[in-house]
C-alpha cells in the first residue's frame, strides 16, 4: 500500500480509527472524516504522534456538498483516492413501532446516504484513472433479524445492496466494491447499547429470549480484527474479489449469509 491515498469516514473512532491505523501501517497516506471534529483532532493527533501519515477533515456525510467538496480537496492536495472505506455509522435502538421520524431518518442518513455520497464522488474520479477499490463496513445485522435494530439492521442491508450494484456497475472499470460485515465488536457503538457496563459479557452469552444466539468463538472482535478484514479487501491479495461480503463475527450468525 505504500505511496496509495485512503480516505476513511467515522475515523475519529472504533473500527474506523483501526482501519486508518492499519492502513497508514501500511504504508498508506490516510485521510480520515469524522463529524466529530474533536473526536476526530484526538484520533489524528495519536496517531500522526506514532508516526504515521494521516490527517483529519471533519465532514458531515450526509450532506452531498460537503463529501463532494472534502473528496475534490483531498484529490487537489494529497494525489488520487486509491481506497475508499465506509466505515461511518450511527445506532438508534428501539423496537420498530417506537422508532421515531428522526431516528429512522438520522440512521438512514449515515449508514446509507453517507456511503452514497461518499462512494459516488470518490468512484466517479476513479473511473477515469481504472483503478480503486471500495470497502463499506455494514453488519451482520443486515442479513439476520434483531430485536431493537429494525432501523440500524434496514439501514445496513440497503448499503450492503447499494454497494454490491455498484460493483457490478464499475468492474469493468477495475474498480472493486467489497463489505466487511462485523458482529459485536469492542467499540463505543457496542458499549453504549449496555448501560450496565456488561456489553461484552452479554454478547458473547446472547439472549435467547430476543433469538439472539451467543458467539461461538466465546469473544467479542477487536476493532482491528475488523480492520484487518477491510485490508485485505483493498489489497492486492484480494484483486479478484469483487461484491464479496466478508462476515467477522466468531460465527454469531452461525454462517448465514449476510
Amino acid at each position: 500500500m505504500n505511496g496509495r491515498i485512503a480516505l476513511v469516514t467515522g475515523a475519529g473512532g472504533g473500527i474506523g480509527t483501526a482501519v486508518a491505523r492499519l492502513l497508514a501501517e501500511q504504508g498508506a497516506t490516510v485521510v480520515g472524516v469524522d463529524l466529530d471534529r474533536d473526536r476526530l483532532s484526538a484520533t489524528v493527533e495519536k496517531l500522526t504522534a506514532d508516526g504515521l501519515p494521516v490527517q483529519g477533515r471533519p465532514v458531515d456525510v450526509t450532506s452531498s456538498a460537503e463529501v463532494e467538496a472534502v473528496v475534490a480537496a483531498v484529490e487537489g492536495e494529497s494525489g488520487p483516492i486509491d481506497y475508499l472505506v465506509n466505515a461511518a455509522g450511527v445506532l438508534r435502538l428501539a423496537e420498530a413501532g417506537q422508532l421515531s421520524d428522526e431516528d429512522w431518518n438520522a440512521t438512514f442518513a449515515v449508514n446509507n446516504t453517507g456511503v452514497f455520497y461518499m462512494s459516488r464522488a470518490v468512484v466517479n474520479r476513479m473511473i477515469p484513472r481504472r483503478r480503486g477499490a471500495l470497502v463499506t463496513v455494514v453488519s451482520n445485522a443486515a442479513g439476520t433479524a434483531r430485536t431493537q435494530m429494525s432501523a440500524y439492521a434496514a439501514s445496513k442491508a440497503a448499503a450492503t445492496a447499494f454497494t454490491k450494484c455498484l460493483g457490478l456497475e464499475v468492474a469493468r472499470h477495475n474498480i472493486r466494491c467489497n463489505l466487511v460485515a462485523p458482529g459485536s465488536t469492542d467499540t463505543p457503538m457496542l458499549h453504549g447499547m449496555h448501560t450496565d457496563g456488561a456489553a461484552v459479557a452479554a454478547s458473547v452469552a446472547g439472549n435467547p429470549a430476543a433469538y439472539r444466539t451467543g458467539i461461538p468463538l466465546g469473544k467479542v472482535a477487536r476493532p482491528q480484527d475488523v480492520a484487518h478484514a477491510v485490508r485485505f479487501l483493498l489489497s492486492d491479495e484480494a484483486a479478484h474479489v469483487t461484491m464479496h461480503t466478508l462476515t467477522v463475527d466468531g460465527g454469531a450468525t452461525l454462517g448465514a449469509p449476510t
